[in-house]
């Protein structure tokens, strides 16, 4: 699938054209997609003593709310394929507004639990983000706008740590109880939500030169039929092993931050005996580290591949992983406050800069099957943060514990980005549209402000 007229370079203050709209809307949704999805995550205290959980329940909890999404994940990118991008996330944001809200209601273990695991579902946003971004730009910088859409919608992360806990207190201040507080507080994100569902629909196109309904009719698309049906494509993603071995890559970083986001919080406040503000605030700079790493995990692919080719992105993408998994195991051996927050931050850095590596590759591995690609590796986070929530369910291991052990684990499977490689036919292809939209480019850079 060959899309006319992507953008060479990515002009921050542009709001005018078709790309940098879906470019701005679609880190926008997944940051507010992070605000539901993780929401509840800063509050954990207050529902644990309010719903009398235990650790191995609220284990359960953080399973549900990543699980479910390894399912709608892999649904949406062949959805992308066949309805487009705008559709995709309109319907996502509006429906996935409903359990947001809802979790309010829950008054037992299980129906907290059932909550969870259906605002799971809007984490699917992000397979649209890239999917989208990846329809507007060229070669030369879609590694760089995939890191950027994707890393200022992971920012949701950092910031609900730090908001979730302020708009709590404000409801106290205002002479609510603990009980109700929280659950009034996560109407906030849900109104959100619905409202940019709406924006979404009305404010966004599909791709450069229209919507993919008007690019069928026009002949520029192929229908959503036969070999470019939605289980031809899946197929044809699911045969690559270089899918399944970026899969693992993805639940190697992604499958982390999902992890950290659910955890911190609880952590700082357990292990450094801080407030649950303070605990927040702390977490929150884990995620805030995305509003400038991710995109450097994308911008350094575009840099290795302008030198290396695809060769490069994935080398690149080997080195990040490598770097994750030292900073983690460090990370989980800091017993000192001041030095437990300073490693946290240097692996914040390394592993969002290795998502933006691994969505550095994605475009490549098969254009006819782009959604599907994507929601394949993307779904491969969410299994990774299944896998690494059973290390902090049981009662047996510390959380320090755990984060060692998944710091192990990060090492071993970095050599799995070893796997992914191209053809080099596809090579000398991919070095000629490289060099073609550099040459197109006549401005100072691909990230701009005009």
């Amino acid at each position: 699938m060959e899309i006319l007229d992507k953008a060479n370079r990515i002009r921050l203050l542009n709001f005018s054209s078709p790309q940098m709209r879906a470019f701005h809307f679609s880190w926008f949704a997944f940051h507010i997609c992070f605000f539901g999805w993780f929401g509840i995550a800063p509050l954990m205290a207050v529902v644990r003593e309010d719903l009398a959980l235990t650790q191995t329940q609220i284990g359960n909890t953080i399973i549900a709310s990543v699980a479910i999404t390894v399912i709608v994940r892999l649904l949406i990118g062949v959805l992308c394929d066949r309805i487009g991008p705008r559709k995709a996330y309109t319907g996502l944001l509006i429906l996935g507004s409903i359990p947001v809200m809802g979790i309010g209601f829950a008054n037992s273990f299980e129906t907290f639990l059932l909550a969870r695991l259906a605002i799971g579902a809007i984490g699917a946003s992000f397979v649209i983000t890239q999917y989208h971004t990846t329809m507007m730009f060229a070669p030369n910088v879609v590694g760089t706008a995939n890191a950027t859409s994707a890393g200022w919608g992971n920012l949701g992360g950092g910031t609900t740590q730090i908001l979730m806990p302020l708009i709590f207190s404000g409801l106290l201040m205002l002479g609510v109880n603990e009980a109700l507080g929280w659950r009034l507080a996560m109407v906030v994100p849900g109104v959100v939500l619905f409202l940019t569902g709406i924006a979404y629909y009305y404010f966004t196109q599909d791709a450069p030169n229209g919507n993919f309904e008007e690019l069928r009719a026009r002949g520029e698309l192929p229908q959503a039929s036969g070999d470019s049906g939605a289980g031809q494509t899946f197929l044809a993603a699911a045969k690559d092993i270089r899918v399944w071995a970026l899969f693992v890559v993805y639940a190697a970083c992604f499958g982390v931050e999902l992890t950290i986001n659910n955890i911190a919080a609880i952590y700082f406040f357990d292990h450094f005996d801080l407030t649950l503000a303070t605990a927040g605030m702390i977490a929150g700079l884990f995620g805030l580290m995305n509003i400038f790493a991710r995109t450097m995990g994308g911008v350094f692919s575009d840099l290795f591949a302008r030198n290396g080719g695809l060769k490069g992105r994935v080398r690149w993408l080997f080195i990040a992983l490598v770097c994750e998994g030292i900073a983690l195991i460090g990370f989980s051996q800091m017993h000192v406050l001041s030095y437990a927050i300073g490693i946290m931050l240097v692996f914040s850095l390394f592993v969002q800069m290795a998502e933006g590596a691994t969505f550095g590759v994605v475009p490549f591995i098969n254009k006819k099957a782009l959604g599907a690609v994507a929601g394949i590796v993307g779904a491969g986070g969410n299994v990774g943060a299944v896998a690494a929530a059973f290390l902090f369910r049981s009662e047996a291991l510390t959380y320090q514990q755990g984060l060692f052990y998944l710091g192990l684990v990060v090492l071993v499977l970095a050599s799995c980005a070893l796997l992914v490689r191209f053809s080099e036919a596809t090579e000398a292809e991919e070095a000629i549209a490289y060099q073609d939209a550099v040459g197109e480019d006549t401005g100072a850079g691909a990230l701009s402000l005009r």
